[in-house]
C-alpha cells in the first residue's frame, strides 16, 4: 500500500494545478476587459418626425429616389469575380465569368456601374449582415441589452423597412431570419451552415426569385446565394465548382436583367426599380474568411438601373479607375466603404436613417439612381434656374446634411450614454466641422435659390452658375469631412486597449510561471520566425515534394498514392498502439474492452477513407453507410470508451498496482479513446501525423533516458525535466500548424465538423469542431504526457509523484478583432482544466 505522505501529495497535486487555472483565468479576464474591443449598443430608433437639432436647411428625411430596390446577395464575392480580368496582373480561371455584370457596365455607363466594396473586418457573415444594415462599425464584442440575443437591437434598415411601409421578401440564407425574425412580409430560408452543401440554398433561391419579380407585392427583395462561399470553403477559389458556380450564377443574372428590362417600361412594376449584386465580404484562395486580409475585405458591389439618369451622371461618377475589357470596352470601377451602404440605401428609399449609422451617402451610388436627378422638388420653390448637374448637387447636399445632422446626434448620445465614450479634443475637433458645415450651408441656400427679398446684386450672384456650381461643391466637401472625420475617429476609439488592465493581467500572468515562461518565449518567437502563412489555393511550388513525385511518375500514379498511402499508413498506427495496449493496460477487462474498441474504430475509419476512395466502385448505399454511418460509430465508441475509463477509475480497484502501472493503464485508455476520433476529423493526413508524433515522442523519451544515464539520475518519479516538457510542447504547436489550422477565424477547418453528417446542429458541430481544433495541440499531448513521463522510467517507488508542467502560451501580437488572442487564451484555460481533470484522474 502507498504511504499516507503519497496520498496526501497526491490530493495536493489537484489544488494545485486549480490554483493554477484560477490565476490563469484572472489574468486572461483583466486583459480581456483592456484587450478586446468594446463598442455599446444603444437601443434608440430614428423616427420620420425627428427634428430635434436639425438645420433649417435640411428640414426633411430625403425623398424616395427609387421605388422598388432588388439586393442579390453572393455570400464571399470576391471582387476579382467580377472586375474584369484586365484590371488584374495575372489572369485567373475563375475571373470574366459574370460576363452580364462586365457587359452592362461597358454598354450603359451612366446606369451601370462596377464599386469595389471595402467591409471592416471581421469578415464573417453574420458580422457582415449587421454591419450592411445598421451601418455601423463591428467590434468583436458590442455591449448591449440583449447581448446574448441573435437577434439585432439596433436601429437598422430593415426596421425602418417595417417600420416605414416598404414590404420585404426575403430568400436564401437563413441568418436573415436570425438577425430580423420579424421583419419580413414574406421569408424563404433555408440552413446555411452545411458547408458541404453547394445548391441547396441556391436551388430554393432560384424557385422563387423569378416568379417575385413579376409580382407586385413587395417593395425590397433580399436574395442570398451562398454556394460560391460553400464551394471555397470546400474546394478552394482556384476548383471547377467554384467556375461552375460563377457560371451558373452569370446565367441567373442575366435572367434577372432581362425580366427588369421587359418590365422597366413606362407604368411598369420596374420602371424605377434599382437593382444590387453585391457580396458581403470576400475570400482567400483557400475559401477562408473572417480576417482582415484585402482578399477577405474586398468584395463587389454592382448597380444598375433601368431607367437611364442624364449624360450628367458621368460627371459624379468620374474616371478614377478604367480598362479595356476582354471586348476592347471601356471598363470603368468605382471604390465605396460598405459603411456607407445602409445609408445610402435609407436616403433612395426615402427612409430615416438607421440612428447609429455613422456611413456617409455614397455620391455614385445615389447618382446611378435616375430618381435623384428628377429637379421637379427643386422648381416647385422660388430657385433659380439649375441644369441637371446642380440640381443633383443640391439634392445630393441636402442628403448630406440630413446625413452630417443624423451622425452628429450619434455623437452626442453615444458619449453620454456609453461605457467607453470618446475623448474630449476628439469630440471638439468633430462638433467644431459640424459647426462651420451647417454655418456655412445658409449662405448656399442663399446663393442657390434666393428669397423674394433678395437684393439685385444677390440676384446677379444667384444667376452665375459657376459661383452656384462651386459653393455647392465646397458644401459637400465640407460635410464630407465632418462625416469621414467621425469615421476615422470611430474606428480609432473603438480600437484602442485599456493599457492599465492589460498590464494588471499581463503581470500576473508571468507571475504566475517564473521559468516556463521565459523557454516559452523563446520558442514562440523562433517558431513564428521561422513560420510564414500557409500556401493559398491549390498551388503546390515545382520543388514541392509531392509535385517532384507527380512529375516522375504521373498525375494517375501520384493520385493512387494519395488515396493509398493513407490506409497504410493507419494500419501501422493501429498496430503500434494495439502493441502498446497489450504491454501497457494490465486489468484484463479493460485491456479488451479498449483493445476491441480500437480495432473496430480503425476498421470503420478505413471504411470512411475506402467509400470516398474513387479508385473502388461503390452501390450508393454502401457509399452512403461509409461516409456517414461509419464516423458516427467512431465517435460513439470513443465516447463508449470514455465511459468504461470513467468507470474504471471510480469503482476499479488500484491498490494493488504499482504507481507507474496505473498511471500507465490510466493513461493508455485515454490515449485510445479519443485517438480515433482526432484521426478521423483530421482526413487522411491524420495517420501520418500521428506516425511523426510517436517518432518525436520516441525521440524525446530516448534523449531523457541518455540524459539521465549520463548525470547517474534515480530512476523514481519525481518532477518531470523541464527541456522534455518544453519539448513536448513544442511538439503540440508545431502539430496544430502542421494539420492546416491557423489562430484565426478564417484557420478553422469548418468541413472536420460535418464528417459523418450533413446538418448542421450547433453543439454536435460545435462539440467535433473543437475537437479537430484543439485535438493534436491540447487533448492528446496534456493527457499523454503522464504515460510519457512513466516511460522515462522502469520502476517508481513508493514515495514517487509525477509533477506535469502546465503548458503555458504567451499571448501575442493584436490579431484582427482578436482571433489569434481568443485562440491562444481559450488553448490556455483548456490546458489548465485539463490538467486539473488529468491530476485528478491519474491521481
Amino acid at each position: 500500500m502507498a504511504a499516507p505522505g503519497s496520498h496526501a501529495r497526491r490530493r495536493a497535486w489537484p489544488l494545485l494545478f486549480l490554483a493554477v487555472l484560477m490565476f490563469h483565468s484572472l489574468a486572461i479576464y483583466l486583459f480581456t476587459r483592456g484587450f478586446l474591443l468594446t463598442r455599446t449598443e444603444l437601443d434608440v430608433h430614428s423616427h420620420r418626425d425627428d427634428r430635434t437639432g436639425i438645420s433649417p436647411g435640411c428640414s426633411s428625411w430625403p425623398p424616395p429616389a427609387v421605388d422598388r430596390l432588388v439586393i442579390v446577395v453572393l455570400d464571399a464575392l470576391r471582387f476579382d469575380f467580377v472586375a474584369p480580368s484586365t484590371f488584374f496582373q495575372e489572369r485567373q480561371p475563375w475571373m470574366d465569368k459574370l460576363q452580364v455584370l462586365q457587359k452592362l457596365a461597358a454598354d450603359e455607363k451612366t446606369s451601370a456601374r462596377i464599386f469595389k466594396a471595402l467591409a471592416d473586418p471581421p469578415t464573417t457573415s453574420l458580422q457582415r449582415l449587421k454591419a450592411l444594415t445598421t451601418g455601423g462599425l463591428p467590434t468583436f464584442i458590442d455591449v448591449g441589452n440583449s447581448f446574448g440575443a441573435p437577434a439585432i437591437v439596433e436601429d437598422n434598415i430593415m426596421h425602418q423597412f417595417a417600420k416605414n411601409g416598404k414590404r420585404v421578401v426575403m430568400m436564401g440564407d437563413d441568418t436573415w431570419i436570425q438577425l430580423y425574425p420579424e421583419h419580413f412580409n414574406k421569408s424563404y430560408p433555408y440552413p446555411s451552415f452545411n458547408v458541404k452543401d453547394l445548391d441547396t440554398v441556391d436551388n430554393g433561391v432560384i424557385e422563387h426569385l423569378l416568379p417575385s419579380l413579376h409580382k407586385n407585392d413587395w417593395d425590397v427583395l433580399i436574395a442570398h446565394f451562398l454556394g460560391v462561399d460553400h464551394a471555397g470553403h470546400i474546394f478552394g477559389v482556384d476548383s471547377t465548382p467554384m467556375i461552375q458556380k460563377l457560371e451558373q450564377y452569370n446565367r441567373i443574372l442575366e435572367d434577372v436583367i432581362d425580366t427588369l428590362k421587359s418590365l422597366s417600361t413606362s407604368g411598369g412594376p420596374h420602371e424605377n426599380t434599382l437593382l444590387l449584386v453585391m457580396g458581403d465580404h470576400g475570400q482567400t484562395l483557400n475559401g477562408d474568411h473572417g480576417g482582415g486580409t484585402a482578399e477577405e475585405v474586398e468584395t463587389s458591389l454592382f448597380a444598375w438601373s433601368p431607367k437611364t439618369p442624364p449624360n450628367a451622371v458621368l460627371s459624379v461618377l468620374g474616371k478614377n479607375l478604367c480598362n479595356a475589357d476582354l471586348h476592347g470596352k471601356e471598363v470603368c470601377v468605382s471604390t465605396m466603404q460598405q459603411l456607407d451602404f445602409a445609408v445610402t440605401i435609407a436616403a433612395l428609399l426615402g427612409i430615416p436613417f438607421p440612428f447609429g449609422s455613422i456611413g456617409h451617402v455614397n455620391p455614385e451610388l445615389y447618382a446611378l439612381s435616375a430618381g435623384t436627378w428628377d429637379n421637379q422638388q427643386i422648381g416647385a420653390n422660388d430657385c433659380t434656374q439649375q441644369n441637371d448637374l446642380e440640381a443633383w448637387m443640391r439634392r445630393y447636399a441636402e442628403a448630406l446634411c440630413i446625413n452630417c445632422w443624423q451622425v452628429k446626434r450619434y455623437i452626442d448620445r453615444y458619449s453620454a450614454t456609453s461605457v467607453i465614450g470618446f475623448r474630449a479634443e476628439d469630440l471638439n475637433h468633430v462638433a467644431d466641422l459640424y459647426s462651420k458645415a451647417q454655418a456655412n450651408w445658409s449662405s448656399v441656400l442663399r446663393s442657390t435659390c434666393p428669397l423674394e427679398t433678395s437684393s439685385q446684386d444677390e440676384l446677379k450672384e444667384c444667376a452665375n452658375k459657376e459661383c452656384t456650381s462651386s459653393a455647392l461643391r465646397l458644401q459637400i466637401d465640407a460635410y464630407s469631412d465632418f462625416l469621414e472625420s467621425f469615421a476615422k475617429l470611430a474606428r480609432s476609439a473603438w480600437t484602442e486597449f485599456d493599457l492599465w488592465l492589460m498590464g494588471i493581467g499581463l503581470s500576473i500572468m508571468i507571475l504566475s510561471e517564473f521559468v516556463f515562461l521565459l523557454l516559452n518565449i523563446f520558442i514562440r518567437f523562433g517558431i513564428e520566425f521561422g513560420m510564414s502563412k500557409q500556401i493559398s489555393g491549390s498551388i503546390i511550388s515545382n520543388d514541392h515534394p509531392v509535385s517532384i513525385i507527380c512529375g516522375l511518375f504521373g498525375s494517375s500514379f501520384c493520385s493512387d498514392l494519395m488515396e493509398i498511402f493513407p490506409i497504410i499508413s493507419l494500419t501501422l498506427v493501429a498496430y503500434i498502439i494495439l502493441k502498446c495496449i497489450s504491454y501497457a493496460i494490465s486489468h484484463r477487462f479493460l485491456k479488451y474492452s479498449v483493445m476491441s474498441g480500437s480495432i473496430l474504430s480503425y476498421i470503420f475509419i478505413a471504411i470512411h477513407w475506402a467509400s470516398e476512395s474513387t479508385l473502388l466502385s461503390h452501390t450508393k448505399a454502401i457509399r452512403e453507410t461509409g461516409i456517414s454511418l461509419a464516423p458516427r460509430l467512431v465517435y460513439t465508441i470513443g465516447g463508449l470508451s470514455l465511459a468504461i475509463s470513467a468507470f474504471y477509475r471510480l469503482f476499479g480497484s488500484t491498490d494493488h498496482l504499482k504507481m507507474n502501472e496505473r498511471i500507465t493503464s490510466l493513461s493508455a485508455v485515454m490515449l485510445c479513446s479519443w485517438s480515433p476520433t482526432i484521426l478521423i476529423l483530421l482526413g487522411r493526413q491524420g495517420p501520418f501525423v500521428a506516425l511523426i508524433c510517436m517518432t518525436i515522442a520516441w525521440c524525446i523519451i530516448k534523449l531523457q533516458q541518455k540524459n539521465q544515464r549520463e548525470l547517474k539520475l534515480d530512476k523514481g518519479i519525481h518532477a518531470a525535466d523541464s527541456v522534455s516538457v518544453t519539448q513536448w510542447s513544442f511538439l503540440a504547436v508545431c502539430l496544430f500548424y502542421l494539420t492546416g489550422h491557423w489562430c484565426t477565424f478564417d484557420g478553422l477547418r469548418y468541413g472536420a465538423a460535418f464528417i459523418g453528417f450533413d446538418h448542421f446542429h450547433i453543439i454536435r458541430q460545435g462539440l467535433l469542431l473543437s475537437i479537430d481544433t484543439f485535438g493534436v495541440s491540447h487533448i492528446l499531448p496534456v493527457l499523454s504526457l503522464p504515460f510519457i513521463a512513466i516511460c522515462w522510467y522502469n520502476s517508481a517507488s513508493k514515495n514517487s509523484k509525477v509533477n506535469d508542467a502546465t503548458v503555458t502560451r504567451l499571448i501575442q501580437v493584436w490579431g484582427l478583432f482578436a482571433p489569434k488572442y481568443v485562440f491562444d487564451a481559450i488553448g490556455l484555460l483548456l490546458t489548465d482544466l485539463l490538467v486539473v481533470l488529468a491530476s485528478i484522474y491519474y491521481s
